[in-house]
Formats: structure tokens, sequence, C-alpha cells
């Protein structure tokens, strides 16, 4: 037998797929929960699992036992959607064992029989020999040595007519972490408690001025040491931004849907919405709109985004206000969205704040008129329907402008199945 060369030892040594296998080994992320109480009563409320799947098909309702594969599921994320969906089959795959371990004492505690969990690689998911009419793949791809052949791996697993939840490291909002990560690497430190406490102490003794210290207020990753570590000494980490994500996704055979949370890219919404800019911005074609108000952000740390592959039939963004067809769309409040009442702008009803979202200027004021609609929405009757029994006057323009912006505000979904 050939001995092998140094040059061989030294690259199976370097191998970054070990590399992340073993790192997750010794740090499984996120931090396991000990029990899913609060998840179970979450998704008691049938509209919270009817509003997920609309915000992945809404044009057509999903099959109950649809099949759903969670790519890279962590410690306790496979659990959460086998106990939110009863009905669908789950499979689940992950490198870390460690990571599966608490998975599986999740699903002995709930008895959670729909789901089925293999230590497998994404890059190595067709092994599985099976198509799944839903994928979810958050947090995972950016750490891959490959995640074009991580993404096109998953589009090769994913049905024809079938959706896909990515989300993946945003550049810009990161600065400051990659900033600490040179840092890291300049001094050598190691993922050790000792040096991670030390770590966190360092990070917490910063200026407010340095960049990673708005990145360090909002995120969980520096508040436990195997998240610091995830954050700042993974093994592969790399980010895009919105034209290089559209590059990435487009050569890997699938097309954009939506962003998960759509408002914070639109220049219609919020702050951005009263610019000088604001029109000039509104006349770019969408996914320039998208990038263009990501750098007037700037703090954007993730993207999270529904991808269907490009051979899919129909629209990937099949929500329009173009024509009538608009009329007869079923809207459904988010059940995570807020309606506050109280310290009110001039003029104001009620103030409409989703909680998901990460800017403050996202807060939608709304009039009475506009209240008696929102308040029509019980995800039963249609916007026609809705319009004509909570206005005194049938104007379709501005019934459409409002109710267009609930949608873009991230406030509303809509079942437009009868559109079709």
């Amino acid at each position: 037998m050939r001995a092998a060369s140094v040059e061989e030892t030294t690259s199976r040594r370097a191998d970054p797929g070990d590399e992340v296998r073993a790192f997750y080994e010794s740090h499984p992320y996120p931090a396991p929960l000990a029990n899913l109480d609060r998840h179970r009563e979450l998704y008691r409320n049938p509209d919270r699992r009817r509003a997920v799947s609309l915000l992945l098909w809404p044009t057509r309702q999903p099959a109950p036992n649809r099949k759903i594969l969670i790519a890279g599921c962590g410690t306790s994320q496979a659990a959460i959607h086998a106990m939110r969906e009863p009905d669908a089959r789950i499979a689940a795959i992950d490198i870390s064992e460690a990571s599966l371990s608490h998975t599986r004492e999740l699903q002995r505690k709930y008895g959670l029989r729909n789901l089925d969990l293999h230590r497998l690689a994404i890059e190595d998911v067709g092994s599985l020999g099976e198509v799944f009419d839903e994928i979810v793949c958050t947090g995972v791809l950016h750490h891959l040595p490959d995640p074009d052949l991580g993404l096109r791996s998953l589009r090769a697993a994913l049905a024809q007519d079938g959706a896909m939840h990515i989300m993946v490291y945003a550049t810009y909002g990161r600065a400051g972490v990659y900033m600490m990560q040179e840092y890291c690497r300049l001094l050598g430190v190691r993922a050790n408690d000792e040096e991670l406490r030390a770590l966190g102490a360092t990070i917490g003794a910063l200026s407010p001025d340095h960049p990673i210290a708005a990145a360090a207020s909002r995120a969980k990753d520096f508040r436990q040491a195997d998240a610091l570590a995830d954050a700042l000494l993974h093994p592969v980490d790399r980010a895009y931004t919105v034209p290089q994500l559209h590059a990435w996704i487009e050569r890997c055979g699938l097309s954009f849907a939506r962003w998960y949370e759509q408002a914070p890219y639109l220049p219609q919404c919020g702050a951005i919405a009263s610019m000088p800019h604001a029109p000039r911005l509104a006349s770019l074609p969408p996914p320039l709109q998208h990038a263009a108000v990501e750098l007037l952000r700037g703090t954007m740390t993730k993207h999270d985004f529904v991808a269907y592959r490009d051979d899919r039939a129909g629209e990937s963004q099949p929500i329009s206000f173009e024509g009538e067809g608009w009329l007869s769309y079923v809207p459904l409040r988010l059940p995570w969205t807020l309606c506050v009442r109280e310290r009110l702008p001039a003029g104001a009803s009620a103030v409409l704040i989703n909680r998901a979202h990460p800017y403050p200027d996202l807060a939608l004021p709304i009039n009475q008129a506009q209240d008696r609609v929102l308040a029509a929405i019980d995800g039963k009757r249609t916007v026609s329907e809705i319009l004509r029994g909570a206005t005194e006057t049938a104007d379709l323009d501005q019934g459409r402008e409002f109710v267009e912006r609930l949608w873009r505000y991230d406030l509303i979904v809509f079942d437009a199945t009868a559109s079709r």
C-alpha cells in the first residue's frame, strides 16, 4: 500500500468539512432547548400554521401529508417543525451527532413520531432518495466549504412545485463581526471556555462606537459561549450582498420568490419612503431596489427568503395588484403582529408593528377608515367583501393602496388560491 504523502496528509487535516463537523461536535448550536412547550402553545393557533404556509405558497393549499426536509437542523429546529406540522413527515439532517442527540431527546420527550433524523451532510442529501415539498435551510449554507454544491444538492431534492426557505448571512451588517473574526485570528483565540469568557469580556469593554457593538446588542450570539464561538470562531463563514445572493440562487437553478420579511428591503416602507431618493428607488427593478435599500439600511446581518425551482410552473411572485385579481385575495393577519393604541401620532387610530422587523421605522400608523378595514380581515372574506363592508364609499384605488401597504409591511399574507 502506498504511503500518503505529506501534502495528502495536510490536505486531509485541513478539509473544511471535517473542521466544521468537529466544530459543531464541540459547540452544538443553537443552544439546546429543554422543552418545546412555548412552541406547542404558539402553534395551537391554526392561523399561525396557515400564515407560514401562505408565505411559501400563496396560490395553493399545501397537502397535509407533505414531506419537509430540515437541512442542517442543529439542536432543536427539526423537533419544532415536527411539533408544528403534526400531519407532515419531517426528515432532518445534520453533520453533528452532538446536535442530533439533543433533537432525539426532544423527539422522545414529545413523542414526535413524524420525525426521522439522519447524520448526513447537505451535499449528500441525494442519498436519502426522496423528493421534498418543502426544504428549510437556515443559517447553514454560508458555513459550507462549497455553498453552490450544497444549494444545488437541495434543489435536486426539491419537488418541482416545492418551496425552499433559506437564510444566509448578509455582508454589510456583519462588518463588525468580520473585524472581530480577524482579531481572533491574529491573536490565535481558541474556542475553549476560558478563551470564550475572555473574548466576551473584551467585546463588552469595547467602545459603543465600535462596529461590533450594534451587532452584539441585537444578537443572541454574544450571550452564550457556544453561540459566541459560532459567531466569531467558526472555521467557515461567508456572507452575501443582495446582488450576490440573486446571482447565487440563479446559478444553482432556483428563482427568488420573496423575502421572508420584505418590508426592510422595500423603498415604499418606513423612513426610506420619505427620503428624497424614494421615487428614484421605486423606479428601479425590484432586485436593484432591494440592493439599494440594503446599502441604505447598512445593518442587515442576514437574508431570509423563499425560493422555488427555476423550472416551476407559474410566477415566482404571484401576488400582484395589477388588474382586478387582487380583489379575490383572502387576507390573513399575521399572528405575530401588534396593534398599538396608546401614545399614537396625531391623526392615527392605531400603529401596526411586525415584531419580526429589526427596524423601528417600519411601524405603520393607520387612520379610522383603515382601522375598520383592518378589523374586517378575518382570514375568510375576500378583499372585495372587506372593502364593500368596511368603507362608506367603494374607492378601489384607496382600498388597493391600503391593502397593498399592509402586505408590503408584512402585516398580512394572502390566500390567492381563488385567483388562479
